[in-house]
């Protein structure tokens, strides 16, 4: 048997099903109660509660980085896969994103990440938008 960390052991089994890196962040900010903690019963039981809770705020924190990182042209093919996946319009998908702006920082998230990650979605709105209604003939 192959011994790994809490966090390759989430990444390699979890976080490695789900498609784009918005999906991802939104699945493990999910994971995060009310009080700040983590739960993640698979993780919890073959890690123990501490090494999965430490686990996942540092995937948090890494898949926040990925997002800030990423270019907007494939967060934009991004928004499109995760949206159908979610199975809501890209916009809709967007607009509930940005309403959880909030609950997809991590603990601790660093200087000006909350307002970098609401400008990346207030721009990936507005490409959107501009290109939706590039999409619609004039009469």
């Amino acid at each position: 048997m192959t011994l790994i960390s809490a966090l390759e052991d989430l990444q390699g089994t979890t976080l490695c099903a789900i498609a784009g890196c918005l999906r991802k962040l939104e699945y493990v900010a999910g994971l995060r109660k009310q009080g700040g903690t983590y739960t993640h019963w698979g993780l919890v039981r073959v890690h123990g509660e501490g090494t999965a809770e430490k686990a996942l705020a540092q995937a948090h924190r890494a898949l926040l980085s990925d997002v800030l990182s990423t270019p907007l042209r494939s967060l934009e093919k991004d928004v499109e896969q995760s949206s159908e996946l979610a199975g809501v319009p890209a916009k809709l998908y967007l607009e509930q994103l940005s309403g959880a702006n909030s609950k997809l920082m991590p603990p601790s998230p660093g200087a000006g990440s909350a307002r970098h990650l609401s400008s990346v979605l207030q721009a990936l709105s507005s490409l959107l938008t501009h290109r939706t209604s590039r999409a619609i003939p004039r009469a």
